[in-house]
């Protein structure tokens, strides 16, 4: 009986021994898994640290280009309307090296001027308001003084002291008016 339970006893061993080496194997062959996943994720973590970082790249990027465009944009409008200026501001420097007396003249010249900076204003698409007799409104209007006057209705343009300018639904300026009681 002793010699059975040593029997027994070295199986039992042997069969612990068997079974511990497997668990070593299945927690080796679990480790070797979990590091193989460990660095899957590693590389896709990588991945997609690096894509987020081209993507803060090139929105940034974008933002500056925009930002360059848009200064362009001004630059480039306000360059065009000035050049449209020129020919008014060439007919003032005329007007003023002219050394004729002739009253009539400069008056011609100044209704010529303003005639073409008129014409230059329509096809910049704006429009001047503000005439004696149209109702006073105080989204266009800026009335400094009230008048009586029995020709014009109550409420009324009586005097301009400055046209007002749009363009389009923008005011560019407010007409300056006297108005009637």
């Amino acid at each position: 009986m002793a010699d059975e339970k040593k029997t027994n006893d070295a199986e039992q061993t042997a069969a612990e021994k068997e079974t511990k080496k497997k668990k070593k194997l299945d927690k080796k062959g679990e480790i070797d898994s979990l590091n193989a996943e460990i660095e899957k994720l590693t590389n896709e973590l990588a991945t997609l640290k690096d894509a987020h970082l081209r993507t803060l790249a090139e929105y940034d990027n974008f933002r500056k280009r925009s930002q360059r465009e848009k200064e362009a944009t001004y630059g480039d409008a306000k360059a065009n309307t000035l050049k449209t200026l020129l020919p008014v501001l060439d007919n003032f420097d005329r007007a003023a090296d002219n050394k004729t007396d002739d009253i009539e003249v400069y008056r011609k010249g100044i209704e010529m001027t303003l005639t073409q900076l008129g014409e230059i204003l329509k096809n910049l698409e704006v429009e001047s308001f503000g005439e004696v007799g149209d109702e006073f409104d105080p989204n266009i209007h800026s009335a400094v003084m009230t008048v009586e006057n029995a020709d014009l209705p109550e409420n009324s343009v009586a005097g301009v002291f400055e046209k007002g300018y749009k363009m389009g639904d923008r005011i560019l300026r407010f007409a300056t008016v006297q108005v009637t009681n």
